[in-house]
Protein backbone atom coordinates (compact mmCIF):
# COMPACT_ATOMS: atom_id res chain seq x y z
CA UNK A 1 0.00 0.00 0.00
CA UNK A 2 1.37 3.41 -0.98
CA UNK A 3 1.76 6.32 1.45
CA UNK A 4 -1.11 8.11 -0.30
CA UNK A 5 -3.38 5.10 0.13
CA UNK A 6 -2.46 4.82 3.81
CA UNK A 7 -3.20 8.52 4.38
CA UNK A 8 -6.57 8.22 2.64
CA UNK A 9 -7.59 5.63 5.21
CA UNK A 10 -7.14 8.22 7.99
CA UNK A 11 -8.00 11.53 6.32
CA UNK A 12 -11.46 12.44 5.04
CA UNK A 13 -11.26 14.78 2.06
CA UNK A 14 -13.81 16.96 0.37
CA UNK A 15 -13.65 17.56 -3.38
CA UNK A 16 -11.42 20.66 -3.16
CA UNK A 17 -9.02 19.02 -0.71
CA UNK A 18 -8.80 15.85 -2.79
CA UNK A 19 -7.96 17.83 -5.91
CA UNK A 20 -4.85 19.25 -4.24
CA UNK A 21 -4.07 16.14 -2.20
CA UNK A 22 -3.91 13.92 -5.27
CA UNK A 23 -1.19 16.12 -6.84
CA UNK A 24 1.18 15.82 -3.87
CA UNK A 25 4.13 13.45 -3.96
CA UNK A 26 3.85 12.00 -0.46
CA UNK A 27 7.29 10.41 -0.82
CA UNK A 28 8.72 13.94 -0.93
CA UNK A 29 6.99 15.61 2.00
CA UNK A 30 8.86 18.16 4.16
CA UNK A 31 9.78 16.55 7.48
CA UNK A 32 9.75 19.79 9.46
CA UNK A 33 7.21 22.58 9.08
CA UNK A 34 7.69 25.94 10.79
CA UNK A 35 4.57 28.10 11.10
CA UNK A 36 4.15 31.78 11.99
CA UNK A 37 0.51 31.98 13.06
CA UNK A 38 -0.59 35.48 12.11
CA UNK A 39 -3.97 37.15 11.75
CA UNK A 40 -5.87 36.17 14.90
CA UNK A 41 -6.62 39.80 15.71
CA UNK A 42 -7.56 40.75 12.15
CA UNK A 43 -9.79 37.70 11.86
CA UNK A 44 -11.58 38.63 15.08
CA UNK A 45 -12.02 42.24 13.96
CA UNK A 46 -13.63 41.05 10.72
CA UNK A 47 -16.08 39.02 12.83
CA UNK A 48 -16.85 42.05 15.00
CA UNK A 49 -15.22 40.27 17.96
CA UNK A 50 -12.41 41.22 20.37
CA UNK A 51 -8.83 40.08 19.66
CA UNK A 52 -9.10 37.52 22.45
CA UNK A 53 -11.77 35.69 20.44
CA UNK A 54 -9.36 35.36 17.52
CA UNK A 55 -6.61 33.93 19.72
CA UNK A 56 -8.99 31.31 21.09
CA UNK A 57 -10.10 30.29 17.60
CA UNK A 58 -6.46 30.11 16.57
CA UNK A 59 -5.98 27.26 19.04
CA UNK A 60 -8.47 25.21 16.99
CA UNK A 61 -6.23 25.64 13.95
CA UNK A 62 -3.20 24.42 15.89
CA UNK A 63 -5.10 21.33 16.94
CA UNK A 64 -6.36 20.65 13.40
CA UNK A 65 -2.92 21.03 11.82
CA UNK A 66 -1.14 18.92 14.44
CA UNK A 67 -3.74 16.19 14.00
CA UNK A 68 -3.28 16.27 10.22
CA UNK A 69 0.54 16.32 10.46
CA UNK A 70 0.33 13.17 12.55
CA UNK A 71 -1.34 11.42 9.61
CA UNK A 72 1.00 12.55 6.84
CA UNK A 73 4.81 12.15 6.53
CA UNK A 74 5.71 15.17 8.70
CA UNK A 75 7.90 14.51 11.74
CA UNK A 76 8.08 17.99 13.30
CA UNK A 77 5.85 21.06 13.29
CA UNK A 78 6.95 24.23 15.10
CA UNK A 79 4.48 26.99 15.94
CA UNK A 80 5.58 30.55 16.75
CA UNK A 81 3.25 31.07 19.69
CA UNK A 82 4.77 33.95 21.70
CA UNK A 83 7.85 35.95 20.82
CA UNK A 84 10.13 37.89 23.14
CA UNK A 85 8.70 41.02 21.50
CA UNK A 86 5.11 40.05 22.34
CA UNK A 87 5.62 41.28 25.92
CA UNK A 88 5.16 44.76 24.41
CA UNK A 89 1.45 44.06 23.90
CA UNK A 90 -1.11 45.32 26.39
CA UNK A 91 -1.03 43.76 29.84
CA UNK A 92 -4.57 42.44 29.40
CA UNK A 93 -3.74 40.67 26.11
CA UNK A 94 -0.53 39.15 27.49
CA UNK A 95 -2.42 37.92 30.54
CA UNK A 96 -5.11 36.42 28.34
CA UNK A 97 -2.52 34.65 26.19
CA UNK A 98 -0.81 33.16 29.23
CA UNK A 99 -4.14 31.84 30.46
CA UNK A 100 -4.91 30.48 26.99
CA UNK A 101 -1.61 28.58 26.83
CA UNK A 102 -2.43 26.93 30.14
CA UNK A 103 -6.11 26.16 29.47
CA UNK A 104 -5.45 24.88 25.93
CA UNK A 105 -2.71 22.55 27.12
CA UNK A 106 -4.96 21.13 29.83
CA UNK A 107 -7.83 20.80 27.35
CA UNK A 108 -5.91 18.87 24.69
CA UNK A 109 -3.10 17.06 26.54
CA UNK A 110 -4.98 13.76 26.88
CA UNK A 111 -6.04 13.73 23.23
CA UNK A 112 -2.61 14.78 21.93
CA UNK A 113 -0.87 12.16 24.04
CA UNK A 114 -3.25 9.46 22.83
CA UNK A 115 -2.54 10.51 19.22
CA UNK A 116 1.20 9.99 19.75
CA UNK A 117 2.11 13.68 19.79
CA UNK A 118 5.30 14.69 21.55
CA UNK A 119 5.00 18.16 23.10
CA UNK A 120 8.11 20.30 23.29
CA UNK A 121 8.80 23.96 24.06
CA UNK A 122 11.58 26.11 22.60
CA UNK A 123 12.33 29.45 24.23
CA UNK A 124 13.04 30.89 27.66
CA UNK A 125 10.19 29.74 29.89
CA UNK A 126 11.85 31.17 33.01
CA UNK A 127 10.20 34.51 32.20
CA UNK A 128 6.76 32.90 32.48
CA UNK A 129 4.79 31.95 35.56
CA UNK A 130 5.78 28.96 37.68
CA UNK A 131 2.40 27.42 36.83
CA UNK A 132 3.01 27.53 33.08
CA UNK A 133 6.57 26.27 33.49
CA UNK A 134 5.35 23.32 35.52
CA UNK A 135 2.47 22.47 33.18
CA UNK A 136 4.64 22.43 30.07
CA UNK A 137 7.42 20.53 31.84
CA UNK A 138 4.89 17.89 32.86
CA UNK A 139 3.45 17.73 29.34
CA UNK A 140 6.93 17.35 27.86
CA UNK A 141 7.81 14.58 30.29
CA UNK A 142 4.50 12.80 29.77
CA UNK A 143 4.81 12.76 25.97
CA UNK A 144 8.60 12.42 25.55
CA UNK A 145 8.36 8.86 24.20
CA UNK A 146 5.62 9.59 21.65
CA UNK A 147 6.79 9.03 18.08
CA UNK A 148 3.95 10.09 15.75
CA UNK A 149 4.74 13.80 15.50
CA UNK A 150 6.73 16.32 17.53
CA UNK A 151 4.83 19.55 18.17
CA UNK A 152 7.10 22.41 19.19
CA UNK A 153 5.69 25.58 20.70
CA UNK A 154 7.99 28.60 20.52
CA UNK A 155 7.22 30.49 23.75
CA UNK A 156 9.12 33.60 24.80
CA UNK A 157 11.30 32.84 21.81
CA UNK A 158 13.20 34.85 19.23
CA UNK A 159 15.90 33.84 16.78
CA UNK A 160 18.27 36.62 17.80
CA UNK A 161 17.88 35.88 21.51
CA UNK A 162 18.64 32.21 20.92
CA UNK A 163 21.75 32.99 18.86
CA UNK A 164 22.91 35.45 21.55
CA UNK A 165 22.33 32.80 24.24
CA UNK A 166 24.41 30.25 22.35
CA UNK A 167 27.15 32.82 21.64
CA UNK A 168 27.49 33.58 25.35
CA UNK A 169 27.61 29.87 26.17
CA UNK A 170 30.34 29.24 23.60
CA UNK A 171 32.33 32.31 24.72
CA UNK A 172 32.19 31.09 28.32
CA UNK A 173 33.43 27.64 27.33
CA UNK A 174 36.28 29.08 25.25
CA UNK A 175 37.24 31.44 28.07
CA UNK A 176 37.29 28.62 30.62
CA UNK A 177 39.37 26.42 28.35
CA UNK A 178 36.77 23.68 27.97
CA UNK A 179 36.27 24.48 24.28
CA UNK A 180 38.92 25.21 21.66
CA UNK A 181 38.04 28.21 19.53
CA UNK A 182 38.84 26.20 16.39
CA UNK A 183 36.04 23.82 17.37
CA UNK A 184 33.44 26.56 16.98
CA UNK A 185 31.64 25.56 13.78
CA UNK A 186 28.23 26.02 12.23
CA UNK A 187 27.43 22.48 13.33
CA UNK A 188 28.30 23.27 16.95
CA UNK A 189 26.10 26.38 16.96
CA UNK A 190 23.25 24.41 15.39
CA UNK A 191 23.51 21.74 18.09
CA UNK A 192 23.36 24.30 20.90
CA UNK A 193 20.27 26.14 19.64
CA UNK A 194 16.90 25.33 21.21
CA UNK A 195 16.10 23.53 17.95
CA UNK A 196 19.31 21.50 17.86
CA UNK A 197 17.55 18.19 18.45
CA UNK A 198 15.63 18.26 15.16
CA UNK A 199 16.29 18.93 11.46
CA UNK A 200 16.01 22.44 10.12
CA UNK A 201 12.59 23.27 8.60
CA UNK A 202 12.27 22.69 4.88
CA UNK A 203 9.07 24.75 4.71
CA UNK A 204 8.21 27.92 6.64
CA UNK A 205 4.58 29.03 6.45
CA UNK A 206 3.25 32.46 7.44
CA UNK A 207 -0.43 33.35 7.37
CA UNK A 208 -2.43 36.58 7.02
CA UNK A 209 -0.51 38.23 4.21
CA UNK A 210 2.60 39.24 6.16
CA UNK A 211 5.85 38.56 4.29
CA UNK A 212 8.58 38.62 6.93
CA UNK A 213 10.26 36.33 9.45
CA UNK A 214 9.66 38.44 12.56
CA UNK A 215 12.73 37.07 14.33
CA UNK A 216 11.63 33.44 13.94
CA UNK A 217 14.28 30.72 13.62
CA UNK A 218 16.71 33.03 11.80
CA UNK A 219 19.57 30.52 11.77
CA UNK A 220 17.41 27.49 11.01
CA UNK A 221 15.45 29.09 8.16
CA UNK A 222 18.59 29.85 6.12
CA UNK A 223 17.53 27.48 3.33
CA UNK A 224 13.87 26.95 4.12
CA UNK A 225 11.27 27.52 1.44
CA UNK A 226 8.91 30.34 2.46
CA UNK A 227 5.19 30.13 1.81
CA UNK A 228 3.04 33.18 2.48
CA UNK A 229 -0.75 33.09 2.39
CA UNK A 230 -3.43 35.74 2.89
CA UNK A 231 -5.51 33.27 4.93
CA UNK A 232 -5.82 34.34 8.58
CA UNK A 233 -4.61 31.72 11.03
CA UNK A 234 -8.05 30.88 12.53
CA UNK A 235 -9.19 29.90 9.01
CA UNK A 236 -6.08 27.84 8.18
CA UNK A 237 -7.07 24.21 7.69
CA UNK A 238 -6.19 21.03 5.78
CA UNK A 239 -6.66 22.47 2.28
CA UNK A 240 -4.25 25.31 3.02
CA UNK A 241 -1.57 22.97 4.35
CA UNK A 242 -1.94 20.78 1.26
CA UNK A 243 -1.54 23.86 -0.95
CA UNK A 244 1.63 24.90 0.86
CA UNK A 245 3.17 21.42 0.53
CA UNK A 246 2.29 21.27 -3.17
CA UNK A 247 3.88 24.69 -3.71
CA UNK A 248 6.98 23.48 -1.85
CA UNK A 249 7.27 20.49 -4.16
CA UNK A 250 6.97 22.68 -7.27
CA UNK A 251 10.08 24.67 -6.33
CA UNK A 252 13.66 23.84 -7.29
CA UNK A 253 15.83 23.89 -4.19
CA UNK A 254 19.46 24.70 -5.09
CA UNK A 255 21.06 25.41 -1.67
CA UNK A 256 23.44 27.89 -3.28
CA UNK A 257 24.35 25.57 -6.17
CA UNK A 258 22.99 25.16 -9.67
Amino acid sequence: MSIEEQIRLDVELNEAEDKVFSQIDWENCPKHLAIIMDGNGRWAKAQGKPRTFGHKKGVDSIHAIVELCGKIPVDYVTFYAFSTENWKRTESEVSMLMGLFSSSLNKYIDELSAQGVRINVIGDLTKMSAKIQQEFAQASERTKDNKKICMNLALNYSGRADIARVTKEIATEVQSGTLDVNSVTEELITEKLYTGFMPEPELMIRTSGENRLSNFMLWENAYSEFYFTDVHWPDFREIHLFESILEFQNRHRKFGGL
